[in-house]
């Protein structure tokens, strides 16, 4: 499997990093977590395994996939339920757009921000002290 980069916020990356969140309504959103979870369905074709990638429990990973599947018109993960061949979990086409297109609202938001975002940085305090 394929290492992923650390996340956004790790200590370890000083640059600054934008994390889009997409409110739909009171009651919907996509953010970064919840398209990371669905990044590590497509590429693992398990819940439990997108959960424990993140640390996360299959209880929750579970609960964060089936609010994504009310909050859209069509479910973006199918579960096959266990059996002799065990389970699994995939997106399902809606799942790949909103994917797709959350990524493509993340690159274009990023890129149109660079530059605020570099001016920004360039007032920010020394923090290495801080840590």
């Amino acid at each position: 499997m394929t290492e992923l980069p650390p996340p956004p916020d790790s200590d370890d990356d000083p640059d600054p990093r934008l994390r889009l969140r997409i409110l739909f309504g009171d009651s919907a959103m996509l953010g970064p977590g919840k398209a990371e979870l669905l990044d590590h369905i497509a590429e693992t074709g398990s819940i439990a395994a997108a959960g424990r990638a993140m640390s996360m429990s299959y209880k929750r990973a579970w609960s964060l996939v089936e609010e994504m599947n009310r909050a859209f018109r069509a479910p973006l993960v199918e579960r096959n339920r266990g059996g002799t061949r065990g389970g699994g979990a995939r997106l399902t086409e809606t799942g790949e757009r909103v994917l797709a297109h959350y990524r493509r609202v993340e690159r274009a938001a990023a890129a149109a921000g660079a530059e605020d975002i570099a001016a920004l940085k360039s007032l920010l305090s020394d923090m290495s002290h801080q840590k």
